[in-house]
Order: C-alpha cells, then structure tokens, then sequence
C-alpha cells in the first residue's frame, strides 16, 4: 500500500456510518458471478439491514445511487466500479447523503500514472464532502457482530465474533489475520483493510475503537506511516485501556542513502516500532506471534512492573524445557523460586520434580490447581506459563486452573491435544480469562506479549533534568567546532587543537601530549576514515610530518591535532529528524563498524534521561558494556544524560537536522566523544519540522 493521505483527526470519531451502518448499497452489483459486484453481493447476503444493488444497465437493480437512498437509509455504498468513475459516483453519493463509502478496486495510486489522479480526486470528494472513504485498493473490512461482512473475498462471512480488531495496511493481511484469529477460536470485533489509506487511515480507525465495547485488544499491521505523530498519539490514547499489539512490514528494507550512520541505521521499521513501543504496543514478528500475543491480551493483563518475572509449571518435561529455552531466548526472567514456595511445592510433588522453576509436575494430575496457586503466589512470579496434554482421565484442566488462580497473576497456559472436548476446553479457559495456545511457542510469544505490555504500564517518575539546550544553530560544524558543543552538553573530549597549517600543527603536538591522532577538518566531509582523512597513533614529528603529507593529499585545509584517547568500547549515539515521525535519538555498539554490527535501539524526541538510560539494556552486544573480560562498565545514567540532551538539543533547534557522536567510547575514565558530526539545513526546510 503506498500510504497516502494522513486522515482527518478532528473527524475520527464518526466512523459509525462506516462500520455499523442502517444500510448498504452495492454500486456496481451485477449478475455475472465472476464480477466484483457480484462477489460482494453475495458476501452481504447475511446483512440485517437494508441493502441495495445498484446498476443502471440492470432493470432488477436501482438506477443510481439516490434511487438507492429513496428506498431505504443507506448510510454506506460499496464502489465497486472502474477507477476512472469512482469520483464521479462518490460525489452522487454524497449528494444523495450517503455518509461514508468503501472503494474496492485497484487503479489507483498504488498503479501510478492517471492512477494518481483518480485517487487524488476521489479524496477530494470526501475532503469536500465529509463523507468518510475507506480505501481505495482494498478488499474491505468485516465487522461480524453486525453480521456485516463489506469484503468480496470468499469464506469472510465465516470470521466469527470477538474481542480483537485488526487494522492492517493490506486488504489481503486484514483477512489472513482474521482467519488466523477465528482458527484460533478469538474471532474479531472489527477487521479493516485500509488499502492506499486516502482517506480513513490506521489512527482513524484507532481512535474510533477506543469507544468500541465490544473490543479488548487491537491486531496492528503496518507497511508505511504517513504522518507519525498522529499514529504514536491514537496508539498512546487506546493503550490504557485496548493493549495494541504491532507487526512492522520492512525489517530488511535497505531504504534511501543516508549521509551519516545514524541516519542509516536509523531504517523506517527500526523507528516505526521504536515509536509504536514508545506509545504503549507491543511488538512482534510474525502474523503467528501476532495472533497469539493479541489473543492473550485480548482476555488478560498482567499488572505493571518494570522488571516481570515468570513462573513456568509444565506436566510434559520435553515441551516445558522448549518453553523455557523460547522464553529465555526473549530475554525474560525466570527467576528461582523462594524456600518458602519450594517447601510449598515439595508437599505437593514427588521428590524427583524438579522445582525450583520450571515446575515439573511429571504429569497432569489432581495437584495441578495447588501448584498453579503455590507458584503464583512467589513474590518473584508476576506471569505463570503452563504446558499441559489434554489428559481428562487425569485432570480436569479448566477446573484446575480456576482452582490455581492467583490473584494478578495471569496464567498462559499451552493446551496439547486434538478434538472436541480440547476445543471446548480452550474455549472454557478463554471465556474465563485464561490465554490458551496449542504449543509452546505459543505460550512463549503469548506470555512476552503480556510481559510486554506490564512493562510498558509500569509508571516511570521523570527526574528533570536542570541543563537547558542552547540554541540558534544553524551552521554546518567541524570536528572541532562540534566537540566544543559537545562539551556545552556535559560530554568529555580529548585535549586536541585545530590548526590552520603545519606549524600549528607541530605547536599542537607538543601541547596536546602524545601520541596523536591527525585528522583532516572539514565540515564537508563526514567520512574522513574513508578518504584517508584519520591517522591515529602519531608519536614522533616526523610521523607527524607522513600524517600531514597524506592529509594534504587527500585534499586538507586545515587539520585537528588530539590526543589519543584510552582504549575501550566504542559506541555510536545520534539523533535526527526523521521525516515522519520528527525528532529522535539512537545508541549502539559503533566505530567504523556501527552499521554492519547494526545493534542499535532507537527512541523517540525529546526523552528523559532515565527513559534513555534502559536504552542500552536492548542491544545484543550489551555484555561488552558491563566489564567484559575486565573492561571497562558503562553508567547507563552518564549514557542516558547524553543521549537525552542531544534529543533536546535537535528539539530546541530547527535547523539542525542531525548530530552523531561517533565514537562515542566507554573508557575506564568513563565516556570520550572520539568524533563529531552535526548537520543542518536551510531556513526555508524548517517549517515542514514534526
């Protein structure tokens, strides 16, 4: 989908006639089986209130829109009709005081060329109008509640009622999610495909669940964001109340050149989630993580805490230790168990269990309610997941699991077998708020969901900070000159000079202490490694002379003199604008290599210092900055003190556009900037600043 349009958020709360509408009328209806119109005819066939076919080349058929509306309220139409008349008959709809539409057919910008001005027309219509447009490029949206289903795609009237809602860019995932969701026995409230999105977009539809009773948690699958504040703020909004659980479509997408690592590592999918997380989502990985965490959070949540841990019980030894290493490879905490719990657990358990957690039950049996209650009320377990095979002869799993309920402490449970009395089993569990999946990869992504989401509500007291940004930047900077601002943000620099010719240069040699690095200085060049423009370890005149030779003939005009810094861990720290969703900062493991190691986590601008403190605690290299092999250990406050400001330093100037600290290395004196890079832009670009 390519994500035009930014929707009308002033107007988002009166989806009403889109999604529960008196009546519907399907322009473009036709006999021919193999048509589109047919197709959704067919597919409204079940729809209780008013529907009208409309066709003027059919006698059977009303004429025309208005024909349509003087029969009965039609508060919906359904275009289904070339692309190069849907203006024109949304107008007539509009006129005859149809209050929303859905537009079925490609054609549009998504094929370029004229495509682009029919789309650009058809928005107008409902720009001008008010009238509100799903689409176009969709197959639609199923709503089955009201026994509704607006979508020409075969077998969508089979979706059952839930609690979940789907919004996703594609017609085509809307409906897979909503197939998988009903497989799965949760079923949907609402399932939109938003097609090209040039009119009602994915914080539209957002917003307007948040008033739905009859949601409790929203599937969201995004290809591409047109207008990034709007989606984190609906995202921001429904998250107290609906947890949204996110799929982002582009984690290889290699994008545009960016002229610095930042701007690179940086991608669309690393900031869209970055923003999504920072809103309150959960995120996932796939269309199958994605069902089974919405599921979950659909009937449960747990309750807030910054650092969950997890009970495991599990009666199958084999799947329980597939459950445990699948939470663990998500880094969650499945801390020991207390004395107090154990001695609980051993009056319960045969003595060869295992149960300092996992639990090992060796197999489901009338215990399994005391142990549920014995584990989930260990102070350390916040999530229970259970792994049990459908043994009736054994135990009645859904009374045992009633029986083992603690309170706030929510149990997954995985529920292995075949048949009936399995499917009516996990119906039980759900309907008493208990997420059930089928195997424990299920369990694993359903209880990291719910973790997730804990964490994520967990209130985290902002500690102002007094430092204030100094602005008016609006010059490109050198080296030099951007670790003097640098250090008006608090972060230390090696002695270094910056000198204008070769006898400063030497000056500064033995001013600085050696030995040196030689560097060319140029704001023009932001990649001096590439051109040759470093030389590092300089300790002798003569070697200074060789470093200046080459820098000469790399084209230098000027060059910087520093000291050499202490070995350590190199780190890459940034911020920039991001043309969707504005201001935002990056940390990863760095140097030369920052974007082929690509261990980077991103936030959203302006921050508190303690929110980016947890940065690093998400990088996958993040044991090398807590004493590897005796190194040196990094202060995440001293971390999150830097990054925080560089947000507020890119908030409180407009024309700066981006500034990188590359490297920024972890010594044992602490953090040194080894390199600087700040860029800005023209006065006239400001205005189109997030």
């Amino acid at each position: 989908m390519n994500g035009l349009g930014t929707g009308r958020g002033d107007r988002a709360n009166d989806l009403g006639p889109l999604f529960a509408p008196r009546g519907v009328a399907v322009v473009g209806a036709s006999r021919d089986p193999g048509k589109l119109g047919a197709a959704m005819a067919r597919s409204l066939s079940g729809f209780d209130g008013f529907l009208a076919l409309v066709n003027p080349r059919d006698a059977t058929m009303h004429p025309s829109v208005g024909a349509a509306a003087g029969a009965g309220p039609v508060d919906l139409a359904l275009l289904c009709v070339p692309a190069a008349a849907c203006a024109d008959v949304l107008g007539e709809a509009a006129a005859a005081g149809v209050r929303a539409a859905v537009v079925c057919g490609g054609g549009f910008a998504e094929a370029g060329g004229a495509g682009i001005e029919h789309q650009r027309r058809l928005a107008a219509v409902a720009r001008d109008s008010g009238l509100r447009l799903l689409g176009p490029n969709t197959s639609g949206f199923l709503a089955p509640h009201a026994r509704l289903t607006a979508s020409f795609v075969p077998g969508a009237h089979r979706v059952t009622p839930g609690a979940v809602a789907v919004v996703a860019a594609s017609g085509g995932v809307n409906h897979a999610l909503a197939f998988a969701l009903t497989e799965a026995g949760h079923g949907v409230s609402l399932a939109v495909g938003l097609g090209n999105a040039a009119d009602v977009t994915a914080p539209d539809v957002l917003d307007h669940l948040a008033g739905d009773p009859r949601t409790t948690a929203v599937a969201l699958h995004v290809e591409s964001v047109a207008d990034g504040p709007r989606l984190v703020a609906s995202v921001r909004r429904l998250t107290p109340t609906r947890p949204v659980v996110a799929l982002v479509v582009g984690r290889h997408d290699v994008g545009a050149f960016a002229a610095s690592h930042t701007g690179a590592l940086a991608t669309s999918w690393r900031t869209t989630r970055a923003a999504l997380a920072q809103a309150g989502a959960v995120l996932v990985d796939d269309e199958r993580e994605l069902v089974d965490a919405v599921g979950a959070l659909a009937v449960t949540r747990a309750r807030p805490c910054a650092d969950p841990g997890v009970g495991v019980v599990t009666a199958q030894a084999g799947p329980g230790l597939l459950l445990l290493d699948d939470l663990r490879g998500r880094g969650i905490r499945v801390p020991e168990l207390t004395p107090g719990t154990r001695r609980s657990l051993a009056g319960l358990l045969p003595p060869l269990t295992f149960q300092r957690n996992p639990v090992d039950t060796g197999r489901p049996g009338p215990e399994l309610g005391a142990v549920l209650a014995a584990t989930g009320a260990d102070p350390g377990v916040d999530v229970i997941a259970g792994y049990v095979l459908h043994e009736p002869d054994a135990v009645d799993v859904v009374a045992a699991v009633t029986e083992g309920g603690t309170a706030g402490v929510p149990v997954v449970l995985g529920l292995a077998g075949t048949g009936d009395d399995v499917t009516r089993d996990r119906r039980a569990l759900r309907e008493s708020g208990v997420p059930v999946a089928h195997d424990a990869r299920g369990v694993a992504a359903a209880t990291a969901a719910l973790l997730a989401d804990a964490r994520a509500r967990t209130p985290r007291p902002a500690v102002p900070d007094p430092w204030q940004a100094p602005t008016g930047l609006a010059t490109r900077y050198d080296e030099h000159e951007g670790k003097e601002l640098l250090e008006r943000l608090g972060v230390a620099t090696m002695p270094r000079r910056a000198c204008a010719d070769r006898a400063a240069a030497h000056a500064a040699f033995d001013s600085v202490g050696t030995p040196v690095a030689v560097k060319l200085l140029d704001a023009e060049i932001l990649h001096k490694t590439e051109i040759g423009g470093v030389h590092l370890g300089v300790s002798t005149h003569a070697g200074l002379d060789a470093a200046l030779d080459a820098l000469d003939a790399a084209g230098a005009r000027r060059y910087l003199v520093e000291a050499m810094a202490p070995a350590g861990i190199d780190l890459v720290v940034g911020a920039r604008r991001d043309v969707v969703f504005g201001p935002l900062v990056l940390v990863g493991l760095g140097g030369t290599v920052a974007e082929a190691l690509a261990d980077v986590t991103v936030r959203l601008a302006p921050l508190s210092p303690g929110e980016a403190a947890r940065m690093p605690s998400e990088l996958a290299g993040r044991a090398l900055l807590a004493g590897w092999h005796g190194g040196p250990v990094l202060d995440p406050d001293d971390l999150g003190t830097i990054v925080s400001r560089l947000g507020d330093l890119l908030a409180a100037n407009p024309l700066l556009d981006e500034i990188e600290v590359n490297p920024l290395r972890l010594t044992p004196q602490g953090l040194i900037a080894l390199d600087a890079v700040i860029l800005t832009r023209k006065a006239d670009d400001a205005h189109t600043d997030h």
